[in-house]
C-alpha cells in the first residue's frame, strides 16, 4: 500500500494518480522530470502544447495530456517542497485560462467558417464570445482537481454575416452552440481524461437560463433578479476571452450590482443566511454519510469561512474603496489588514490557516486526481494525507485542523453570529406594542427618565409617523429592536455624563433613526455592532450640533465601529490618499465632490469625537480644523484645474490667501472660508483660465451633492469688493493694498495668510503683507482709531441684541472688540515693532502688546483669558446646535468689562 511507503521514499509516491500515470508510458517519467525543473506559474504551455499537437495528436487529446503532465508536474514539486500555495494555485489558474483561450479560438473559427462573423443588430461591430471565469478560477486560486465555474456572454443581439455556402444563425443560437462545443472539449471524457469538469450553475436563471447571455440580458437579470448570494458570486467574475472594450461593458453592469455607493451592512445579513444554508446541506451529508466528515471546504471553520470572512468586507466597502474589489482571497484579506479593517495578527493566522486548508484539500485530491474536499474514509488514507502534510501520524494531522478550523470559527463568529439580544421573556418590547403610551412611559419612569410622559409620547408619535409607519417588515423590525436597546442605552449615558436630558437626548436618536429608516444597511450596521448605538447615544446626548450633522451624513456611522480611527488624522497622508481618489475619478466631477465632502466630513467628525471626550483645547481644535481645510482646499485646487478644458500649464501659478477665521486659524466646525484668489503668470491664457479655476474652485465648494456640502465661500475681501474682479494678479493686488484699500481692508489683512496653491504667490503675499501691516501710521492715528471705531460701529448697528443675553460676538465688551483692538495694535505699532505683524493670534498678540508696553501688561493678559474665555462658551453653544452665541451675562464676570477698559484706553470712552 502506498500508505505504508516508508519514510524515506518520495513524497511524490504517496500519489496513486501519479504514479498510474507514469507508469502506462515509460517515457512520461523523462518528460516529467524536465518539466519540474521550471517554475510551473511561468511555464511556457503553449510550447508544451504545441509538442503534443506536431505529434499528430488532436487539440483535446493534446490539452488533456498537457493538463495530466502539469498535475502530476504539480503534484512531485508540491510535495517535495519546490512548491507553495502560489504557484499550485497560480499555475493550474493559467492553464485554465490557457485551455479556455485555446479551445474558444479553435471553435470560433470553425463556427465562423460555418456560419459567418456573428455581428451587432445595432453596432454592427464583429462579436465575441465573453468567457467568464467564476470562483477560485476568477480569484486566481484555481484546485488542482476542482471544476471550473464560468458564465458566456455575448455583447448584442443580430445575426451571423452569413456568406455564400455558411447557414445564417442569430447571434443567440451562435453563441449558445459554441458554448456547448467548448464545455465538450473541456470537460468531455476521452482517452485521456478530460481537461476541466465545466459547472454552469452560476449563470443567470441558473441551470434553467439560457447557456449564453447578452450584455442586455445580464443586465436586466441583474437589476430585476439578481440575489443577494449572486454578488457575492459575481465579485470574482473575471473575463478570460472578449473585446476589452466589450469587457468593459460588461463591468460597467456588474460592478454597481455587486459594489453598492453606500456602505452595504445588510451583506452580514445575508452571508450569514447563505452560510447557514450550506452548513445545514452539510451536516445532512454528514448524517448520512458519516465517513464525510472533516470537510476541509464546506465544514465549520473551512475554506468557505475564510473567503466568507474576506469577502464580507468587500461587498460592504468595496463601492467605496475601489482597492477591495480584489478578487483573490488572499490579496483581500491583505488589503483588510492594509485598511485596519482586521488586525495584522488576525490577518496572519487567517492566511496561515487558509495556506494549511487548501495545501490539505490538494493533497485528498493529490491520491487520485479526485474533486474531493473531505478526509478519506480509510485509515490508511488518512495517514498517506497526514505525511504528505509533513505529519507524523493521524492524530497529529487531525489536532493541527481542528486549531486551525477552530480559529477560523472564532472570526467568522465574531462577524457573522447573531447579534440581536433576546429580551427576558416578562420585558415587555416595543414590538408587543408600540402604540402603548401608557406602557412605555412606566418603562421610561422605572429607567429613570426625567420626563417619561414627553419621552413616551415622541416614542409613540415616532413610530406612528408616515416615515416609519410604512417600512418593511424586516427594516421595521430591526428598528424596534434598536429602540429597545437604545431606551436603556440613554439612561445609563445619562447617569453616567451627568450632562444631558433623557428626552432631548431620545427625541435626537429618534431624529436619526428617522433619517436612517429607509437605508436597511444602516439599520443593519447598528443591528451587527451593538457598540456602535452606544457611541451615537454618548455623541448625541453631548451635543446638539453631533446629533445634527451625523444625522445629515449617517455614513460617518462607519466611524464608530471601531478604534482605527481614533485621533486626528495625518494631514499629509490625506492629502496623499485624496490625490489618489479624486485621480482614479478624473472626468466623473459629481464623485470627486463627493470624496472631497466624504474625506472631510470624516475627519471632521473624528474632531468631533475628540473634542467631545475632552481630548482638545478650543485652540488646539481650531489649528486641526484650519489645517483640514487647508488641505482640502489644496486638493480641490489641483483637482478643480485638471477640469479646466483650456488650462495652459500642468501646474497653476495660483494661490488661495485666507482671511478670517481661517485666515487667523480659528476655523470651527461650521465656519465659512473668507478667501481671496491670486496669480502670477504672463501667459495671455491666465486671466480667463484662472477666473475659471476660482469659479470651479467656488462651486466645488459649495455645490450641494448627495454627500451635503464642502464649504460656504466668502470673496468679498478681494481688492474693490463685490465690484472686483474675482481673480488678481499678485502685482495688481500689491498696487490696489500700497494705494486703494481701505482701513478696514487692512484690517483683515493682519489675519490672512497664504492658504494653497503655488508656495511661490503664497511667499510673495507674505512680502507683500509684511510691508502694507509695516507702513507708518503715526501721523495718521487719529484717523485710524476713529475708522476702526466707525467700523465697529457699523457692525454692532447690524447685529442689534434683542436679549437679556451676551451676545459673546457681538456685544460691547465681546469677542469682535478684542480682534479690532488686536488689529489697531497691529497697523498703529508694526513699524517700529514688525514682530506683531506674525499671524500668532489675538491673545499672543495681546501678551506681545503688553511685553512691549503698547498697553498695560495686566489688562493685557486679563483680557486675553476673556478672549480664551469667550471662545470656549462659543463653542460650547454652538455645540448644543446654537445659531448665536449668547449666554447669561453672570457666566461672563468681569471679562467684558476689562474688554471695554483696554477699548476705552486704546480708543477713549
Amino acid at each position: 500500500m502506498i500508505a505504508a511507503a516508508s519514510a524515506s521514499g518520495s513524497p511524490a509516491d504517496h500519489s496513486r494518480f501519479l504514479q498510474r500515470w507514469l507508469g502506462a508510458d515509460a517515457a512520461r517519467a523523462a518528460l516529467l522530470d524536465e518539466v519540474c525543473e521550471l517554475s510551473l506559474s511561468s511555464l511556457d504551455l503553449g510550447a508544451f502544447l504545441t509538442r503534443e499537437l506536431e505529434a499528430g495528436l488532436p487539440l483535446p487529446r493534446a490539452m488533456r495530456r498537457l493538463r495530466n503532465l502539469l498535475v502530476c508536474a504539480i503534484i512531485r514539486r508540491d510535495l517535495q517542497g519546490r512548491a507553495g500555495l502560489d504557484e499550485v494555485v497560480t499555475a493550474m489558474t493559467r492553464f485554465a485560462d490557457f485551455a479556455i483561450q485555446t479551445h474558444a479560438g479553435a471553435l470560433t473559427a470553425e463556427m465562423v467558417a460555418a456560419h459567418g462573423m456573428p455581428t451587432g443588430e445595432e453596432s454592427g461591430r464583429p462579436q465575441q464570445l465573453i468567457v467568464l471565469s467564476m470562483g477560485k478560477g476568477g480569484g486566481g486560486e484555481l484546485n488542482v482537481s476542482s471544476d471550473i465555474d464560468l458564465i458566456f456572454v455575448y455583447p448584442e443581439d443580430g445575426d451571423t454575416a452569413a456568406g455564400p455556402g455558411q447557414r445564417q444563425l442569430s447571434n443567440h443560437e451562435f453563441f449558445v452552440r459554441l458554448g456547448r462545443r467548448l464545455n465538450a472539449a473541456l470537460s468531455e471524457v476521452i482517452e485521456d481524461g478530460f481537461t476541466f469538469r465545466v459547472d454552469m450553475a452560476l449563470r443567470p436563471n441558473g441551470n434553467s437560463g439560457p447557456l449564453a447571455a447578452s450584455l442586455a440580458m445580464v443586465e436586466e437579470y441583474l437589476i430585476v433578479q439578481g440575489r443577494e448570494w449572486e454578488r457575492y458570486a459575481w465579485v470574482k467574475a473575471r473575463a478570460v476571452t472578449g473585446d476589452p472594450e466589450d469587457v468593459a461593458a460588461l463591468d460597467a453592469i456588474v460592478r454597481p450590482f455587486v459594489f453598492r455607493r453606500y456602505l452595504d451592512f445588510g451583506v452580514i445579513d445575508a452571508i450569514r443566511n447563505m452560510h447557514a444554508q450550506i452548513r445545514a446541506e452539510v451536516k445532512r451529508q454528514e448524517r448520512l454519510h458519516p465517513e464525510r466528515s472533516h470537510n476541509v471546504k464546506l465544514g465549520r471553520g473551512g475554506i468557505r469561512e475564510i473567503e466568507f470572512l474576506a469577502q464580507v468586507f468587500q461587498l460592504i466597502r468595496g463601492g467605496r474603496d475601489p482597492a477591495l474589489r480584489e478578487r483573490s482571497t488572499r490579496a483581500t484579506l491583505r488589503l483588510l489588514a492594509e485598511r485596519e479593517l482586521l488586525p495584522q495578527d488576525t490577518v496572519a493566522r487567517l492566511l496561515d490557516a487558509y495556506t494549511f486548508l487548501r495545501n490539505l484539500e490538494h493533497r485528498l485530491q493529490y491520491l487520485d486526481d479526485a474533486q474531493t474536499h473531505t478526509l478519506p474514509a480509510s485509515e490508511d488514507d488518512r495517514l498517506t494525507v497526514a505525511r504528505m502534510m509533513g505529519l507524523p501520524d493521524v492524530p497529529a494531522l487531525l489536532a493541527r485542523l481542528e486549531e486551525q478550523r477552530a480559529f477560523v470559527a472564532a472570526q467568522f463568529d465574531a462577524i457573522f453570529a447573531d447579534k440581536a439580544e433576546a429580551a427576558a421573556p416578562e420585558v415587555a418590547t416595543l414590538a408587543d406594542d408600540p402604540e402603548n403610551r401608557e406602557g412605555i412611559a412606566a418603562r421610561l419612569a422605572e429607567l429613570g427618565y426625567d420626563d417619561p410622559a414627553g419621552a413616551a409620547a415622541r416614542l409613540v408619535a415616532t413610530l406612528q409617523g408616515p416615515r416609519l409607519s410604512s417600512l418593511p417588515e424586516a427594516s421595521r423590525s430591526r428598528l424596534l429592536a434598536l429602540g429597545d436597546a437604545a431606551l436603556g442605552q440613554i439612561a445609563t449615558v445619562v447617569r453616567e455624563a451627568g450632562v444631558g436630558s433623557h428626552a432631548a437626548t431620545l427625541g435626537r436618536l429618534l431624529d436619526f433613526f428617522e433619517a436612517i429608516a429607509r437605508r436597511s444597511a444602516y439599520l443593519s450596521l447598528l443591528t451587527e455592532y451593538p457598540h456602535t448605538l452606544e457611541r451615537v447615544i454618548r455623541m448625541i446626548n453631548a451635543s446638539g450640533w453631533a446629533a445634527t450633522f451625523l444625522t445629515q451624513h449617517p455614513i460617518l456611522l462607519d466611524e464608530l465601529l471601531d478604534d482605527r480611527n481614533e485621533g486626528a488624522g495625518d494631514m499629509n497622508q490625506l492629502a496623499a490618499e485624496l490625490d489618489g481618489q479624486l485621480l482614479a475619478a478624473a472626468g466623473d466631477t459629481e464623485r470627486q465632490l463627493d470624496i472631497l465632502r466624504e474625506a472631510h466630513h470624516a475627519q471632521l467628525f473624528r474632531l468631533l469625537a475628540l473634542d467631545l471626550a475632552g481630548e482638545l483645547s478650543v485652540e488646539r481644535l481650531a489649528d486641526h480644523l484650519s489645517l483640514l481645510a487647508d488641505t482640502i482646499v489644496g486638493a480641490t485646487v489641483r483637482h478643480a484645474w485638471r477640469a479646466v478644458a483650456s488650462r495652459h500649464r500642468e501646474e497653476p501659478r495660483f494661490a488661495v490667501i485666507a482671511y478670517g477665521k481661517l485666515g487667523g486659524k480659528e476655523l470651527g466646525y461650521v465656519s465659512d472660508l473668507d478667501v481671496i484668489f491670486l496669480f502670477d503668470d504672463e501667459d495671455e491664457m491666465a486671466p480667463s483660465n484662472y477666473a475659471k479655476l476660482a469659479q470651479r474652485f467656488i462651486t466645488w465648494n459649495t455645490a450641494h451633492t448627495a454627500a451635503g456640502i464642502l464649504f460656504d465661500i466668502d470673496i468679498a475681501l478681494r481688492p474693490d469688493g463685490a465690484s472686483g474682479m474675482l481673480v488678481s494678479s499678485v502685482a495688481a493686488f500689491e498696487r490696489y493694498q500700497d494705494s486703494s484699500a481701505w482701513i478696514w481692508e487692512h484690517q483683515a489683512l493682519t489675519r490672512a495668510r497664504f492658504c494653497a496653491g503655488d508656495a511661490a504667490i503664497g511667499a510673495r503675499f507674505e512680502q507683500i503683507r509684511d510691508t502694507v501691516l509695516r507702513k507708518d501710521r503715526s501721523a495718521q492715528d487719529q484717523q485710524l482709531k476713529d475708522e476702526v471705531r466707525a467700523m465697529r460701529k457699523r457692525m454692532r448697528d447690524a447685529n442689534v441684541n434683542p436679549t437679556e443675553l451676551f451676545d459673546l460676538k457681538q456685544d460691547e465688551g465681546g469677542m469682535i472688540d478684542i480682534e479690532f483692538i488686536v488689529q489697531y495694535l497691529v497697523l498703529r505699532h508694526a513699524a517700529n515693532y514688525p514682530q506683531l505683524t506674525a499671524n500668532a493670534g489675538n491673545i499672543a498678540l495681546l501678551k506681545l502688546s503688553g511685553e512691549l508696553g503698547l498697553i498695560d501688561a495686566a489688562l493685557a493678559a486679563a483680557v486675553a483669558d476673556a478672549y480664551r474665555v469667550m471662545r470656549r462658551l462659543q463653542h460650547q453653544v454652538r455645540l448644543q446646535g446654537q445659531e448665536k452665541a449668547r449666554v447669561d451675562p453672570q457666566v461672563l464676570g468681569q471679562h467684558p468689562a476689562q474688554v471695554r477698559r483696554l477699548w476705552d484706553a486704546c480708543f477713549g470712552s
